[in-house]
Formats: structure tokens, C-alpha cells, sequence
């Protein structure tokens, strides 16, 4: 059953799929943290895997970057392959002051510079809001394994280079965002109108306010304490 967009077949996904936005990534989540992890997709090079951790099926897919990238896999998936619950994996820019590189946030909601969620409801503003039973989950996860949960509000944005500078991010911090991302809104946007589960975490990969950041090879590879927090949310019942 093969989508423009994923070749795959009827069973190849799990239930559940962790959803990084780069495909190496989604390669080297596989490879690390499940167990008999098989290649269902590479259209586009955007790479697709199932497996199990704990003995449970999980599946992992690379979404690319940006909300109309990620909005086309999930709908697939969700659609066409039958899934109910996507998690995002990603990394974002912190813009308050107590976050550090390396922390994990927990996207309880997320605002948006993006018009697609108006345009689900004729203009009107749209709460893009996180499904609560995946966010109990994977904040135990992450409590569980001695790690601080950061649980806040995530903001999407259109701008990778924000026009506006430093004046945007004050104002979002003013208005009590923690960090700023790319996909977030979007998700939640694509599962409430199609009744699945979706949930955005993120690690701090930047600190725009102070400019900090990580290296591209820590990026890819470093998001332990994220992955494994999720992981075990996801596989908790």
C-alpha cells in the first residue's frame, strides 16, 4: 500500500511512531535502541524503520523539516498505515534563561507563526494542544530515569532565520514560550482532525538568547535521555 510518499505495505508500521525530523536520525534511532529494526521506506530518502523495544513494536520515520514536510507523513501514516500514536524527536532553540543545552521539553501546547491550523477552523484561533495521555507518559519515562522534564509551551515557526531577530524571541518569551521549533503545531494540528495521539519533545540543540549551540555530530547522535524517556512512555501500557 504505497503512498507518494511512503513505500511501505499494510502491517509494516507499529502503532506507535517516533518521528524525528531527520532521516539519518530516524537511521541511527533504529539501529541504537530497537531491537530487529528493519527498513520499511526510502522514498526520498526519507527512512522509515520498525522494530520492538521492551518486546513492543515501535516504528520510527524521518519527517523532514517544517510543518508541510511533517504534515504529509503524518496524515499517510495515520491514514493509510493505521497509526494512533506519533511522537516528534526533535531539537529546538531555548529562549528563556533557565534552560541548557541538553534539556527536554515536553510540548504541552504549541503557538504558531503558521496559518494551517486557522485554516482548519475558518480563521479562527485553534487550541494545538498535546495528547495528555502521552504526555503523562513519557514525562514519567523521563522521571523514571532521573531525568528533569521540562514542560512548557513550544512555538512553531515558518522562519528557520527569523526576519525580526532577537525582537520575536523576547516577545515569545515574554508570552511564556520556552523555546522555538519548527513542527510542533503542525503535529497536533494533523492528529486532533484525525483523532490519533501525537506529542512533540524536544531537546535543547540551541540557546538563541546566548548563543549557544550544539555541533552537528551531537545533534544527530546525542539525544539519549529524550529518546529513551519517550521509548519507555510509549511501551508503558
Amino acid at each position: 500500500m504505497a503512498t507518494p510518499h511512503i513505500r511501505a505495505e499494510p502491517g509494516d508500521y507499529a502503532d506507535v511512531v517516533l518521528l524525528p525530523g531527520d532521516p539519518l536520525r530516524a537511521k541511527f534511532i533504529a539501529e541504537t535502541f530497537l531491537d530487529d529494526a528493519r527498513q520499511v521506506t526510502d522514498v526520498r530518502n526519507m527512512l522509515g524503520f520498525t522494530g520492538t523495544y521492551e518486546g513492543k513494536p515501535v516504528s520510527v520515520q524521518g519527517s523532514g523539516m517544517g510543518v508541510p514536510s511533517l504534515s504529509i507523513y503524518v496524515t499517510e501514516l495515520i491514514r493509510e498505515f493505521g497509526v494512533k500514536k506519533i511522537v516528534r524527536v526533535g531539537s529546538c532553540g531555548a529562549i528563556v534563561d533557565n534552560l541548557e543545552l541538553g534539556d527536554v521539553i515536553f510540548g504541552i501546547a504549541a503557538g504558531t507563526d503558521s496559518v494551517v491550523n486557522r485554516m482548519r477552523v475558518g480563521g479562527r484561533d485553534f487550541a494545538a494542544a498535546a495528547d495528555w495521555d502521552l504526555l503523562r507518559d513519557c514525562v514519567a519515562g523521563a522521571e523514571a530515569r532521573g531525568i528533569d522534564p521540562k514542560v512548557g509551551r513550544l512555538f512553531t515557526s515558518d522562519f528557520f532565520y527569523d526576519p525580526n531577530g532577537d525582537s520575536t524571541f523576547e516577545m515569545l518569551a515574554r508570552w511564556g514560550f520556552m523555546a522555538v521549533e519548527m513542527e510542533a503545531a503542525g503535529l497536533y494540528g494533523v492528529a486532533i482532525e484525525n483523532d490519533a495521539a501525537a506529542l512533540a519533545v524536544c531537546t535543547v540543540s540551541d540557546h538563541i538568547a546566548r548563543g549557544e549551540h550544539m555541533s552537528i555530530e551531537e545533534r544527530e547522535f546525542s539525544f539519549e535521555n529524550m529518546i529513551r524517556s519517550v521509548l519507555d512512555g510509549v511501551t508503558s501500557s
